[in-house]
């Protein structure tokens, strides 16, 4: 028998999901592989909850909650404010990517996504990959972003990234009438895949690049593929003096102790969740003159490329849709400025509009 001691985490998460209105969270273990989980459904009213897998070394349970809930309920409204036939959903895994992932435990989490019958499925995200997603589809249907060799769509990092570019040209036409990005200065935070081919579609425009990553690999790889950027210290990424500065790392960036070191005109990055909280935060940016391209609207390029796998349209076809994303983002830039609200907020607005009219018709 078991020294079990009943904890406040559990009572703490389903506070947490009544507040955020989750559907489901479900906790993965398995002690021979070493695989610590969490999986969080917020919403199934589109179609079925579409969202990565990360893996990362979090400080403690709480955080890695707090986080799997948050990045939930944003693959909910970047779905919705796509288009797209999908709820939001997210899964963490507990660990170090570089040094505690096996194909064992990508398996193992495999089968518990399995049984989740089809309610959530999974991709890649921080800390995991397009391999990482064949190991899981050893062991269930409902994952995509797998190998090209497996049928599957690939790395979704391009089309992410190719989403934020096109975001960030409908902010340049908001806040100073061009999409021409030639000549602005854009601050890159994190040189991971979706930094890495943000910086080559910036560059092509003439843009003049500052980049920083706290993996010195990530650094030089970057260097070798565009020996023209200039690196900068992670430490020094929020005082730069840019045009744009574009959060392609971790969430929660925008806080109380960044946003007031800033001095840039659009903030427009591949990052989730950038906003620490995001009504006092959005506000705080708004205040300042800065134009924030919300994040869930102009990274939804990786999604679109990861639901063509389930709808069996091309990556053309995924490019093309992303496109668009640049229509959407400027018709909720103009849409706060109307309504004398954020950017953030009307960006969820135009999500929630949708999720509700699915909602009632439902119900109808």
């Amino acid at each position: 028998m078991s020294n079990y001691k009943p904890s406040e985490n559990g009572a703490q998460a389903l506070s947490l999901m009544e507040q955020m209105n989750h559907e489901q969270l479900v906790h993965c273990f398995d002690a021979k592989t070493g695989l610590r989980a969490l999986i969080a459904i917020h919403s199934t009213v589109l179609g079925p909850a579409l969202g990565g897998t990360r893996m990362w070394m979090y400080a403690n349970e709480a955080e890695a909650l707090h986080d799997v809930l948050r990045l939930s309920e944003g693959m909910t409204y970047k779905a919705a404010v796509a288009g797209l036939d999908l709820g939001g959903g997210k899964a963490v895994i507990i660990g170090d990517s570089r040094r505690d992932k096996t194909p064992d435990l990508m398996r193992k989490y495999g089968e518990f996504v399995e049984r989740l019958n089809g309610n959530y499925i999974t991709a890649e995200d921080v800390g995991t990959s397009k391999a990482d997603m064949g190991f899981i589809g050893e062991r269930t249907r409902h994952v995509t972003g797998r190998p090209e060799q497996d049928g599957g769509s690939g790395d979704p990092s391009p089309v992410t990234a190719y989403g934020v570019y096109r975001g960030m040209k409908a902010a340049a036409m908001k806040a100073w009438g061009t999409p021409d990005l030639g000549g602005r200065t854009v601050v890159v935070q994190g040189a991971g895949n979706v930094g890495r081919y943000l910086s080559g579609h910036l560059l092509s425009e003439g843009a003049q690049l500052r980049v920083c990553d706290v993996f010195d690999d990530q650094i030089e790889r970057i260097r070798a593929e565009h020996p023209q950027v200039q690196v900068i210290s992670p430490d020094s990424v929020y005082n730069q003096e840019a045009d744009i500065y574009a959060p392609c790392a971790l969430g929660a960036t925008l806080n109380d102790q960044t946003i007031p070191t800033l001095r840039c005109r659009i903030v427009a990055g591949g990052a989730n969740n950038q906003l620490a909280d995001v009504s006092l935060h959005a506000k705080m940016l708004a205040d300042r003159g800065i134009i924030y391209a919300p994040d869930f609207v102009i990274n939804a390029g990786g999604l679109i490329n990861v639901y063509s796998e389930i709808k069996g349209y091309t990556r053309d076809e995924a490019m093309e849709r992303t496109t668009a994303l640049y229509d959407q983002t400027l018709k909720i830039l103009e849409m706060a400025e109307q309504l004398g609200v954020t950017t953030h907020e009307a960006a969820v607005r135009t999500a929630r509009t949708r999720i509700d009219s699915r909602a009632v018709l439902a119900t109808a």
